[in-house]
Parts: C-alpha cells; structure tokens; sequence
C-alpha cells in the first residue's frame, strides 16, 4: 500500500497540465545520478496471463532488477480481445495489477492505445480510477515523458488507419472522441509538430501502436509512412517503436538514422507468416516471431538496445553512439 501510495504521488508532482499552446501532456522521469535512462518495452500483452504472458512478465522482472529500471513503456493492445468494457472492468487487474508483480516492475508504466484497445471503451483505459486501482498506470492518447536526456513522444496511431473505418470486419470501433479521422490526425500531428522542434533532448523517440516497417503479419502501415514518417525525419528523431505484429524486430531506415524497433511479444506469438524484405534486405537487422520484449539504455554517449525471449536470453543486441553519427555494432 505504501509504495502504491508513494507512486500515485509521485504521478502527480510529475504531472505537468496541458497548457493553451496545444502541447500533449507532459510526465517528467527525473535522470539517475550517472544520467542514464533504462526502460523497457513489452506490447501486446494483456490476455489474463495466458498464452506465456506470465512467464514474459516473470523475465521482465528479472532484466528489471539487473538493469535498474526507471520505468515501463508499453506499445499498446494493453487488453484482449476488445480493450475494457468499462474502468471497472476486472481485466485490468486480471491483465496487469495481477502479472507484472516483481519488484523491479512497480514503476510508471507509459503506454499507449492499440487497436484492440480502441474495440472496447478506450476512454476506460484513460480514466483516473484505473489510476486509483493501480497507480503505476499512465495511459493517455498522445503524450510526452522527459527523461532529461531522453525524449519520448507517444503517439495515438490506431485513428490513423483508414480501414478501421472503412473494413471493421465485424468490429466496433470506440471513434467517441474521434468524430472527423482527418481533423483529428491533423491536430495530433500539429501537436507533435511542435513538442519535437521544441525539444532539447539528446535522443528522441516516438512510440505508437502500429509499425511503419514491418516484415510481419500487418507489414507496413502506409498511413503512417506517408503522415507520420516525414515529421520524424525533419526533426531528428532517433528511434520509433511499436508493437501491433505479435513479434520482435529491428529494421533501419533507407535514408535516415531512424531505426524501427517492434516490441509486440507480450503473450500470443508464433503467428508463422513473414513478408519478406524485398526492397532492401540489409534494412533487416533482427526478427524474431516468438514471445519476448525489449530493453533500452541511454546515456549522453550512447544508445543500447537489447531484445530477449521468454527464457530471458539475449537474442539481439545493438549499440549506438551520437559521437559515432548513428553507427552501430
């Protein structure tokens, strides 16, 4: 209770409202002693524990200690199948409050909204009694967390995607805060807009449900490459991460240091279907259609990127450095 207690304080001294410029609401990480940030990543997760979410959040714990976790962050499709019907739904604990239980998990966790999330009521996920339940939950639909030297800007995808409107397959969508698709995209990226030619940060990243380069099940979001994308290159945008297919994955950008990083292994995995890389195949530096997540470290210097498996073992691994102009190893 008390360190449930000491982290709903902390949310809100680290919550900084909303001024009139439009800016997305802003959650302040104060930097370690040494200055550097440790995060993790997980998506697509949320299924009661099953399909090896337990085990997933078991090893998270475990990589959480040996890193010193400062917080979580997390891609979206927070719960299976349709999101919460309600903030009283018992999924969100059942989900969450109940699995990511190891100490070194009792941090904020960031996420945003995914598709599935948008079939349920998306404003449940945003509502403060979820906050009151759990106090670690932060979920909006677009926002900014200032690590000091590390920026990251949250980005609400799934209204980007035209199909959602158009082909629901049977689906209802939650559009009740979202009645024009093109207005509001246009807004969002305004907002962006201006909080990355604002920012200051050594590292920049945008996280969002749905990939921009993708060699999985859902491949490439053509929306976003086309309204999204360009934004992040003018504005020196470092990496951008995702969930949304059930697997994990790096891919480098063709003409820009962006790096594409999908963290979406949270449970259900092993879909088995992979679109090949077909335009240019060196841009693939990691793929792995099993259960997993991601781990980041940041210092002034230097960017480490690490992804694992259910077991906890190291799959892949990739170091960067400003100094070095973006080159990995």
């Amino acid at each position: 209770m008390t360190s449930r207690l000491s982290l709903l304080i902390l949310y809100i001294c680290a919550t900084l409202v909303v001024v009139s410029n439009g800016e997305p609401q802003r959650f302040i990480e104060p930097a370690k002693s040494d200055g550097s940030v440790n995060f993790l990543v997980i998506g697509d997760w949320g299924r009661r524990g099953s399909f090896n979410q337990s085990v997933v959040a078991y090893q998270m714990g475990r990589v959480g200690e040996k890193i010193g976790l400062d917080f979580v962050v997390s891609t979206g499709d927070n719960f299976y199948d349709n999101g919460l019907f309600s903030e009283h739904d018992p999924n969100f604990e059942q989900s969450f409050s109940n699995i990511y239980t190891a100490p070194s998990l009792q941090k904020q966790w960031y996420s945003v909204l995914g598709n599935h999330d948008y079939r349920g009521d998306a404003e449940a996920q945003l509502s403060s009694v979820l906050r009151e339940i759990d106090s670690r939950w932060i979920c909006l639909r677009s926002f900014v967390v200032d690590a000091e030297l590390v920026e990251m800007f949250f980005v609400d995808t799934t209204p980007f995607v035209k199909e959602y409107y158009t082909e629901a397959d049977g689906h209802t969508y939650d559009w009740h805060a979202v009645p024009s698709r093109n207005s509001y995209v246009e807004g969002l990226l305004r907002d962006l807009e201006v909080s990355l030619k604002s920012s200051k940060a050594r590292w920049k990243i945008v996280v969002g449900h749905h990939a921009m380069r993708s060699i999985g099940h859902h491949g490439d979001t053509k929306e976003l490459n086309e309204e999204l994308l360009p934004l992040l290159k003018e504005n020196g945008v470092d990496l951008y991460m995702n969930g949304h297919d059930h697997c994990l994955q790096h891919i480098s950008d063709e003409d820009s240091p962006i790096q594409f990083l999908t963290s979406g292994a949270g449970s259900k995995a092993w879909r088995g279907d992979i679109d090949p890389v077909t335009n240019n195949p060196k841009a693939l530096k990691f793929y792995y259609d099993g259960q997993g997540f991601m781990s980041a470290r940041f210092t002034h210097s230097d960017a480490e990127i690490v992804f694992y498996d259910v077991f906890g073992e190291v799959l892949h691994k990739w170091v960067t450095s400003k100094q070095l102009l973006h080159s990995s190893v």
